[in-house]
């Protein structure tokens, strides 16, 4: 099965930036749909942005024009560039995957990494 393993997780001030790294094993070429979700303490999960192997993608209101979702096929890497930063974008942010097309951001993901701390400060 597909194991996922992000990194690059931290602490930044507002209005900094930082670039989460999500690194893909196994039965890769079956992931048809990944995606990051965060999760803050006390709160639900939410989906951030999503991206199928076409390079199509979708993102959450709050993130849009600021976070960028992109892959790596070559290197099963899934990133997460993430700009001006404000404190409610802190949360353990999390890489998932699935074989299924098209999901969206409220969608089950099959596959979860264990997640990274992402921190910001006023």
């Amino acid at each position: 099965q597909v194991q996922l393993v992000e990194s690059g997780g931290g602490s930044v001030q507002s209005g900094g930036s930082l670039r989460l790294s999500c690194a893909a094993f196994g039965p890769t070429y079956s992931t048809h749909s990944m995606g990051w979700f965060r999760q803050a303490p006390g709160k639900e999960r939410e989906g951030v942005a999503v991206i199928d192997t076409s390079g199509r993608t979708s993102y959450a209101d709050s993130v849009k024009g600021r976070f960028t979702i992109s892959q790596d096929n070559a290197k099963n890497t899934l990133y997460l560039q993430m700009n001006n930063l404000k404190p409610d974008d802190t949360a353990i942010y999390y890489c998932a995957a699935d074989w299924r097309w098209g999901l969206p951001l409220s969608g089950d993901f099959r596959y979860w990494g264990q997640g990274t701390q992402v921190t910001v400060s006023s």
